[in-house]
């Protein structure tokens, strides 16, 4: 018989602690800044010869991937093995689900592995909610990419890199440049950015590229690229998602790059000490110039490294809250 389990709030414990991370949409900017703070703790564990800390020795972390991704997926382990974590890593792409298993009978069987967490990744929006709210209450589910939807850690890799780098956000412009569409980082970071105060957040692209609604998250729209980047302070370069698209939405990509590819010449429009930012995997010539995606205003690999400390203080939190949540729960039935 399947539990079944009482309706709980989902990202945050009773005590307004982090207990999964689904999403940034209608998380504080005071839990934001924790979040980079704690990351910002966790950067020196990188530097040293003995890269660990015991804060999750004696816990599972399980990397449930049902959609694939390299990045993300080692990042997430180097993160938990960093914290000491039991790591067990899932394509689940490969196996269970194509055999017609259903998410839920797969959830099951990972429950009954007695992980503590379970870091996932779909290509259905709302995968991750779904199985916070169908877990045991005492597992955490942290959302590694879902659909369209959100992409929460890469969110806030991206805000730790243009903190250490500009400070501040609140006098910030920040420009979100290609496939908004298709794009769950350009949603986590539009969130982000307006909940971390920046005043002017900018998303270009072509109109068969750009979302139905972009005004609610707080953006100015462009289309037309040099217009959309002048003085900015930040460029965000998205990936065109070509698995992702129907129908005609681009000529080519010779004509996207053509109009919408960051160039050296582009680049000159912002800034002169603007940096240059990619999720990733880059598309040379399609999204971006190699002259700027290896020239001194990028910043593509720090993105890297500063994804493995937001992990680390993701997973951490998000653990700590749990805990919190047991005992507290524990007092009360006292």
């Amino acid at each position: 018989m399947t539990p079944t389990y009482a309706k709980r709030p989902l990202q945050l414990n009773d005590l307004g602690q982090l207990r999964h991370f689904l999403s940034l949409d209608g998380l504080s900017k005071e839990l934001l800044t924790e979040i980079l703070d704690t990351a910002d703790s966790f950067l020196e564990v990188g530097n040293r010869s003995v890269k660990k800390v015991p804060l999750l020795r004696g816990k599972t972390v399980c990397n449930v991937f049902f959609e694939n991704s390299t990045r993300t997926r080692t990042t997430f382990e180097l993160a938990a093995k960093r914290l000491s974590a039991d790591v067990i890593t899932l394509n689940v792409s490969t196996s269970s689900t194509s055999k017609g298993e259903t998410l839920t009978d797969t959830l099951r069987n990972l429950e009954a592995m007695a992980a503590d967490m379970f870091v996932v990744r779909h290509a259905d929006s709302g995968a991750a909610h779904f199985i916070a709210e169908h877990v045991s209450p005492d597992v955490a589910v942290i959302n590694g990419g879902d659909g369209r939807h959100a992409h929460p850690t890469q969110g806030m890799l991206d805000m730790l890199t243009i903190r250490r780098h500009k400070g501040d956000f609140e006098p910030l412009s920040v420009a979100i440049v290609g496939d908004i569409l298709h794009s769950r980082v350009a949603r986590s970071n539009m969130l982000a950015l307006r909940t971390l105060g920046c005043r002017d957040v900018r998303v270009i692209g072509p109109k068969t590229l750009l979302p139905v609604g972009l005004e609610q998250y707080g953006v100015r729209v462009f289309t037309d690229m040099a217009e959309g980047l002048e003085d900015v302070d930040v460029v965000i370069m998205l990936r065109l998602q070509r698995e992702r698209m129907q129908g005609g939405l681009l000529p080519s990509e010779g004509e996207f790059y053509r109009l919408y590819g960051l160039t050296t010449q582009r680049l000159a429009l912002a800034r002169p000490d603007a940096i240059v930012m990619h999720p990733g995997p880059i598309n040379r010539g399609v999204e971006i110039e190699s002259a700027v995606a290896d020239g001194a205003q990028s910043v593509i690999l720090n993105q890297v490294t500063y994804g493995i400390a937001i992990r680390m203080a993701v997973l951490s939190m998000a653990m700590s809250g749990q805990t919190a949540q047991r005992q507290l729960l524990a007092e009360e039935q006292k």
